[in-house]
């Protein structure tokens, strides 16, 4: 029988059994769950039971950023980048299950649709668990050169990516980046591959500040308060709320300030008159658009190397310490992994 995480109350996970099994229509497939990484939006429904305005009624399987391997297919079967999907494939799977007919997806902005579905979000189950049924199309093989973490983490740099494309990032622009944690660092390498002459990141933590220079930061700082308001875009993936407000102090005027974090309490503040003097641009950056085959590159040719943020690794088991490791912020905590099924022996 196979097993699944069910966070049945606020900071409480039960292991238990998996779902009972459909069977499979025309154009899904049937995945082994492989690597599940913990994301930022687990952990506001790991602590509050809710995110956003979208509260868990019964118990909820989390896990949005995944791969597994296919171990049944149905007819239809082709891929997000229309590859025909086989028993055996190594996929990343897209979580965001867009209709696909509405105004939204007709105009190619399937992260807008309306009438969406999201695996791991309430009330549709997610990948910890040991098996799990998902659209084909949603699907992405993995090359052999992209590791089974690293493919359950493109979805982050799918994130971090469609953040950079809405910031229409200029060569040679001065960018800040506030908060270090996982989408902030993929901020960080994908902006520090785009030419920009400054980029500052803003970081409470010293461990991830350490991080953030690895990751292609010019200079890093504990504040605000140290920096000059002359940047031309920020990008702000620190939850939110009083982020905002620093966002907008430190852009120019003319700038683009791009809103990636979930606030936990549901607002977004910002001066208004700081903002309108400024004529600034505020962007929301939702999840993600047509972004798997460039991430499947930039991991394949090793320009960014998705392991090297993972610094923690969990069995399925011990999924309530995956979660209770990362929400604690303990030293040194960045990404943490949860192997459901610990098969990356081929991959390493």
């Amino acid at each position: 029988m196979t097993q699944a995480a069910y966070l049945t109350a606020p900071e409480t996970f039960e292991v238990g059994p998996s779902p009972e099994r459909q069977l499979l229509r025309t154009g899904e497939v049937r995945i082994r769950v492989l690597s599940v990484g913990v994301c930022g939006s687990d952990i506001h429904m790991y602590q509050d039971y809710r995110i956003g305005d979208t509260s868990i009624k019964t118990p909820l399987i989390l896990g949005h950023e995944f791969c597994g391997e296919v171990i049944e297919v149905a007819g239809g079967t082709r891929s997000g980048d229309h590859q025909t999907l086989r028993v055996g494939d190594r996929v990343a799977v897209e979580p965001h299950v867009a209709c696909g007919h509405c105004r939204q997806c007709e105009e190619g902005h399937p992260n807008l649709c309306p009438h969406h579905t999201f695996l791991g979000v309430y009330p549709h189950h997610g990948a910890l668990q040991e098996t799990l049924t998902v659209p084909a199309k949603n699907c992405f093989i993995l090359p052999d050169e992209v590791s089974n973490d690293a493919g359950a983490l493109l979805e982050a740099l799918g994130v971090a990516l469609h953040a950079v494309r809405l910031g229409q990032v200029d060569v040679g622009d001065r960018v800040a980046v506030i908060g270090a944690g996982p989408i902030g660092l993929l901020l960080t390498k994908l902006l520090s591959l785009s030419g920009v002459t400054q980029l500052s990141v803003i970081e409470p933590l010293a461990w991830r500040r350490k991080a953030a220079e690895g990751w292609g930061a010019t200079d890093t700082h504990e504040a605000s308060y140290t920096m000059s308001g002359d940047y031309d875009v920020v990008f702000e993936a620190a939850w939110a709320g009083s982020a905002v407000q620093l966002g907008a102090e430190l852009c120019r005027p003319g700038a683009r300030l791009v809103l990636v974090g979930i606030p936990g309490d549901d607002r977004c503040e910002v001066q208004h008159a700081l903002a309108r003097r400024k004529g600034l641009t505020l962007v929301f950056a939702r999840r993600m658009k047509h972004t798997y085959p460039a991430c499947i590159r930039l991991v394949q040719t090793g320009q960014v190397k998705l392991e090297e943020i993972v610094s923690h690794i969990y069995p399925l088991a011990e999924v309530q310490q995956a979660f209770k490791t990362h929400a604690d912020l303990l030293p040194d905590v960045l990404k943490v992994v949860v192997r459901v099924t610990d098969a990356d022996k081929e991959h390493p």
